[in-house]
């Protein structure tokens, strides 16, 4: 038998398992037989099918296919939360006094050099940061702007850049405001464009 024949079941066995969430041997075996492809060959069709499904608890649940572009938005948002991760640690290691609450956001006051979508370059200061985001104070509000942050890390020289878009900003005091931005990616040294 061809492994046309093969392809096809597989294709029926994944149709099935996203119609009901999931298959079980028996299912395969019986799409096999249905075309009258010896049941043994049931594992060869899990292995063609195996983008598509995952083993558990006796069962092979569907697991939709990811494009291309959602598996690259995922890859940037773990090497932010990894960086971010790293910095928070460092920060808790340099400083020796934890938070101690379990919260997202760490107090982390530094001052970071901030390139606008201009060319303008600033050195501000965070006020905390999350795996998600960072707190900025600035002389202006900085609302609706993607900018290249630079963190300096706790480790001699070392600094991470990441693009940030600025989702809110409020006054916190006269000329003064809190600018809360999103990161989107964590850029390597080379890039240098906002």
């Amino acid at each position: 038998m061809s492994n046309d024949g093969l392809n096809g079941v597989a294709h029926a066995v994944v149709r099935r398992a996203h119609r009901q969430g999931f298959v079980v041997a028996r299912e395969i075996r019986h799409e096999l037989a249905q075309t009258g492809i010896p049941k043994t060959r049931w594992k060869e069709v899990l292995s063609i099918a195996s983008a598509s499904l995952r083993y558990r608890k006796g069962r092979y649940h569907y697991r939709p296919t990811l494009s291309p572009r959602l598996q690259e938005q995922q890859r940037r948002e773990r090497d932010i939360q990894k960086a971010i991760a790293e910095l928070v640690r460092l920060q808790k290691q340099s400083t020796r006094t934890g938070e101690r609450r379990r919260q997202d956001r760490v107090d982390f006051i530094q001052p970071v050099r901030i390139r606008a979508e201009n060319g303008r370059e600033l050195t501000l200061l965070s006020r905390d940061l999350s795996k998600a985001g960072i707190r900025i104070i600035a002389a202006e509000s900085l609302l609706g702007q993607k900018l290249l942050v630079s963190i300096p890390c706790p480790e001699e020289g070392k600094k991470l850049t990441f693009r940030v878009r600025i989702l809110w900003t409020c006054s916190i005091g006269d000329g003064l405001f809190e600018n809360g931005g999103s990161f989107l990616e964590l850029v390597a040294n080379e890039e240098r464009t906002v």
